[in-house]
């Protein structure tokens, strides 16, 4: 879909997403959507200021007056890793009044033409969404029936629908399920392919999407690797290599001794940090190309190297003059990006040329004319369009304003599956975690504060969320404070309940103050990466590769120095 669509839509789920903070400029586009008076109904576990109300500084009326745009016309506090029994009691809901309606002698709700033409697997989904029930979408989700139900008659009303998720769908061990349960209630009134309509990921870079697709990949396909084969004259290993997780458990087992690094803060940025911190340091040569230094630098292998490179909004000359390089947006929309800024020093040469530069330096006798290729950007694009049919005039249409789109099959409903059509695909159960059987258990997000940006922290403030000059605090729901004794600003102490790969409590953070918070109640949250240290390494998606930092089942207790400093208040009280 494009941002088009937006313009077109009749009603907009959001989900698992905190623009205010991940993706401001999508608040532009959710204000438009507002403004046309469309509903948007948000799912998420914590109420956020920027899917509440938006105030845009590009309009002075609302600077001026202090004035703000609602945003959410609904909105419900789904329990963290609640989302498939909200998408499933959705999907429900839409069959009920489907059947409902053609026994009266109506309309169908379900888009019956869309689901034989386009799709296969119905009968399963409706066989899996049989066999929920109620009572265990209401328990795992912490919302009503009547809520639930409220939510899926507005999208069964609506023509257009468009479903907006970020990373609080995908970080989650079953968080591929969660996105194949969207495309599912999506497909089920054929809201693909349609002007208005479809899934938009939101992404937090502004080339995620883009390394993918030119394939920087673990998992790269033979259409790729045939392409590197016919246009470099090399020969690729054919074989899958490591995601972000595996390569932490190479380097940890002794599998792999050498690190490149193109950016990033990987360490950091890593579940498990006691396991990580301890592998990074046994690896044979670290290589760290980065712009600024970060934690992951000290992290010291038997020989390190950090190489200072061009930020990207630095100007970048190579033997042809100034360079373009291309990203890629969430809408598939790609265009050049070059840097207007003198570089910092003259002597920082761009990622390009480092890489180009250390492979020559390994492999002298090279069929790829490295050299040729940094010289001139435009060879490398010309080598992308070789490689894959979609970039084709590439350097030409970049060219134009705002770039171009690339093909996407499921956009003109065409789909590239091994049956030809879209798959509706089950999820059984809706428990994240089904081994967790202590009812005392909470579930933990971790989540970025406003003065944050991936691991970089600017500032110690949390303005929209009212903290101020610190990041040690737990947001807690108040019953769920109030039933274990507790209260706000009470000392606390976490402990992972079921954790995969180690002895349960061993994990924890202590110390931290609580916050009583409008949060969905079995619900907890704390600041990224700091509490990376609760989530182990072997603890993601099996499908995906992500590592789980928003469905930690843990225990909230107070801290013993909580309780220390409480007999102490007392004693002087008496």
């Amino acid at each position: 879909m494009t941002l088009e669509d937006f313009d077109h839509c009749d009603a907009l789920f959001c989900m698992g997403h905190n623009p205010g903070t991940n993706h401001p400029r999508m608040l532009t586009t959710l204000r438009e959507v507002s403004k046309r008076g469309v509903p948007i109904i948000v799912f998420n576990p914590l109420r956020e200021r920027g899917l509440e109300r938006f105030t845009s500084p590009q309009h002075p009326v609302e600077m001026l007056t202090l004035s703000s745009t609602p945003i959410a016309s609904t909105y419900y506090l789904v329990k963290v890793g609640g989302d498939i029994a909200v998408l499933k009691g959705i999907m429900k809901t839409l069959v009920a009044l489907d059947a409902k309606s053609i026994a009266e002698g109506g309309s169908a709700v379900l888009d019956r033409d869309f689901i034989r033409d386009h799709t296969t697997g119905i009968d399963e989904l409706l066989a899996d969404l049989e066999a929920t029930s109620w009572d265990s979408i209401e328990e795992a989700s912490g919302l009503s029936r009547s809520d639930i139900e409220a939510a899926g008659n507005i999208y069964a009303k609506a023509e257009r629908v468009i479903i907006n998720y970020g990373m609080g769908i995908t970080q989650h061990r079953h968080g591929t399920g969660n996105v194949q349960q969207i495309a599912n209630l999506l497909m089920l009134r054929g809201n693909i392919g349609r002007k208005g309509a479809g899934i938009s990921p939101l992404r937090g870079h502004s080339n995620v999407q883009g390394d993918r697709t030119v394939g920087i990949t673990e998992i790269p396909n033979d259409a790729l690797l045939d392409g590197l084969a016919r246009v470099f004259g090399i020969e690729p290993p054919r074989h899958k290599g490591h995601n972000a997780v595996e390569a932490i458990e190479a380097i940890r087992d002794g599998r792999s001794k050498a690190l490149v690094c193109l950016g990033g803060n990987l360490a950091v940025a890593m579940s498990d940090p006691e396991v990580t911190f301890k592998a990074m340091r046994k690896l044979d040569l670290a290589v760290h190309i980065a712009t600024k230094l970060n934690r992951s630098h000290l992290l010291l292998a038997k020989q390190s190297f950090i190489l200072p490179c061009l930020g990207r909004t630095e100007i970048d000359i190579q033997a042809a003059g100034p360079q373009s390089v291309t990203v890629e947006d969430s809408m598939s929309m790609v265009h050049a990006s070059r840097g207007g800024l003198k570089p910092a020093s003259e002597h920082l040469k761009s990622e390009p040329a480092i890489i180009a530069e250390m492979a020559l330096a390994t492999l002298p006798n090279t069929r790829v004319k490295w050299a040729e290729l940094v010289s001139d950007y435009g060879k490398i694009r010309d080598c992308i369009e070789a490689i894959f049919p979609e970039f084709a005039d590439f350097n030409a249409r970049i060219k134009k304003p705002g770039g171009f789109r690339l093909y996407v099959a499921a956009s003109e409903r065409e789909w590239r599956t091994p049956t030809n059509k879209a798959n509706f695909i089950v999820c059984p159960g809706i428990d994240e975690d089904p081994r967790v059987a202590d009812r005392e258990a909470l579930t933990l997000a971790t989540i970025r504060s406003h003065d944050q940006y991936n691991t970089t922290i600017y500032g110690m403030n949390d303005r929209y969320r009212g903290i101020t000059g610190r990041r040690d605090v737990v947001f807690v729901n108040e019953r769920d404070l109030a039933s274990r004794g507790l209260k706000h600003g009470d000392l606390v102490d976490i402990t992972v309940v079921s954790d995969a790969g180690s002895k349960a409590g061993k994990r924890a953070m202590r110390n931290l103050t609580a916050v009583a918070y409008n949060i969905a109640q079995g619900s907890i949250a704390t600041y990224y990466p700091e509490a990376n240290v609760l989530v182990a390494l072997d603890h993601y998606d099996a499908k995906s590769g992500t590592p789980s930092y928003k469905s930690i089942p843990v225990l909230l207790r107070a801290s013993p120095t909580h309780e220390v400093l409480r007999r102490l208040v007392e004693t002087a009280d008496t």
